[in-house]
């Protein structure tokens, strides 16, 4: 082999190697948009497109014969028409224009690519554009005809990317770059010529377009989701934080009237209480199961103060230097007790677990209480106070599970597994 095949295949070898990543980046991604399904087909095909240049390099180094060449590179010549289209397709479905203005640019550039594909199965008869003699490729003067379609309608995609005022700045210079490279490719092939530099450019092309377009998009698709989820979270916990002090303050207001030296007591010691930890009270990231351990106990201690024997506790704590959502465990808590074991006239015992797995660390709430079916548990509303609201900010903020298990007049079970 000469350099110039040798050049060929490692340009067609690294290109199928990088668009092959991409695919399977493409084709492993979940809920892909429009334009990204595009984008898949339009980067497959190139990879086709690729590894039929390939083969025919080969074939041509050992085998040429007229009839090949005329057959290769008649196929290869449609393929780069098909590829532009594929492009095409792709930026009509990515750039943001009013459907009238995408429907007419479609069909205009179909019928346009119609025209030049059927040109390139006519040249076969009429060798309008290349022929071959005694196995070498010739071309004449008419072969700039046969690429007017690639130019049109890479200067309709250079004009609705870079002149559309919707477009950022990074997707205007990623798509005149798959616009302009192969414009210059053609010039450096017709002084080097037999080098495949278009395969070069449009790899190029493909990366860029790729990274500063798709790739900059999803990350800014996530940042948004983010956003929208940090949003949602600190909502959640603006409901939820006033709903735990009420409920304490609730509490203490009860224990006056039945014992007032303790309402003092429990009303001195939730203020120093809120004293130490307003600051994680108001934290809507991740905190130490420590802190959210200390609002466990302060809520528990004044309830047992107000219901003495009805209520009895019980910590098994294993495991606490990890990290959870605040006021995500206190609220299931306080459904155990509220819900679960003072429904009952004797009481019953709310039991606090946590311990770790080789894959989790795991936070068990058991109550010997009435127990309900938790078939119903989506419909009880405000009786099983932020449920839902725990459920979302633990899957959210840490990739958490929250299964409960109940059976009536026996108890409750809550079990949330933090995935290490």
């Amino acid at each position: 082999m000469d350099g110039k095949t040798i050049f060929n295949i490692t340009v067609c070898i690294v290109g199928i190697v990088f668009l092959l990543i991409h695919t399977v980046d493409l084709v492993l991604k979940r809920g892909k948009r429009r334009d990204e399904i595009n984008l898949l087909v339009f980067i497959v095909f190139t990879i086709v497109h690729f590894i039929t240049y390939l083969v025919f390099t080969l074939i041509r180094a050992n085998h040429p014969s007229d009839p090949l060449i005329i057959a290769f590179y008649t196929i290869l010549y449609i393929m780069n028409n098909v590829e532009v289209l594929l492009l095409f397709i792709y930026t009509i479905s990515f750039i943001p224009l009013k459907r009238k203005y995408k429907n007419t640019l479609a069909i205009v550039n179909l019928t346009v690519f119609t025209i030049f594909v059927v040109l390139d199965i006519v040249n076969v008869f009429a060798h309008m554009f290349f022929y071959s003699e005694g196995g070498v490729y010739m071309r004449t003067r008419l072969m700039f005809i046969s690429q007017i379609y690639q130019y049109i309608a890479l200067a309709i995609v250079f004009v609705i990317t870079v002149f559309n005022s919707k477009t950022k700045i990074t997707e205007k210079i990623a798509f005149s770059f798959y616009c302009l490279l192969p414009l210059v490719a053609i010039i450096l092939q017709n002084i080097f010529k037999g080098y495949a530099i278009a395969y070069l450019s449009i790899v190029s092309a493909i990366e860029i377009l790729f990274l500063f377009v798709n790739v900059k998009k999803n990350i800014e698709i996530a940042d948004e989701a983010r956003k929208n989820m940090d949003a949602e979270i600190r909502l959640m916990m603006s409901q939820i934080k006033p709903h735990f002090v009420y409920n304490t303050l609730s509490s203490i207001s009860t224990l006056i009237q039945i014992d007032p030296t303790k309402a003092q007591q429990a009303l001195d010691g939730f203020t120093e209480y809120l004293r130490a930890n307003l600051s994680s009270l108001s934290e809507t990231k991740l905190i130490l199961f420590t802190e959210e351990l200390k609002h466990i106990q302060t809520y528990l201690a004044l309830e047992k103060m107000r219901f003495e024997e009805r209520l009895n506790i019980v910590y098994d704590i294993k495991v606490e230097d990890f990290l959870i959502p605040p006021l995500s465990i206190q609220p299931i808590v306080e459904n155990a007790v509220k819900h679960g074991v003072l429904k009952k006239i004797e009481g019953g015992t709310v039991t606090i677990k946590t311990y770790e797995n080789k894959e989790a660390y795991i936070i068990e709430i058991i109550d010997d209480g009435v127990g309900f079916d938790v078939d119903t548990l989506k419909t009880m509303g405000n009786q099983h106070i932020g449920i839902n609201n725990v459920c979302y900010r633990l899957s959210a903020m840490c990739n958490g599970e929250v299964k409960v298990n109940s059976i009536i007049d026996k108890g409750t079970t809550v079990v949330v597994t933090l995935y290490k």
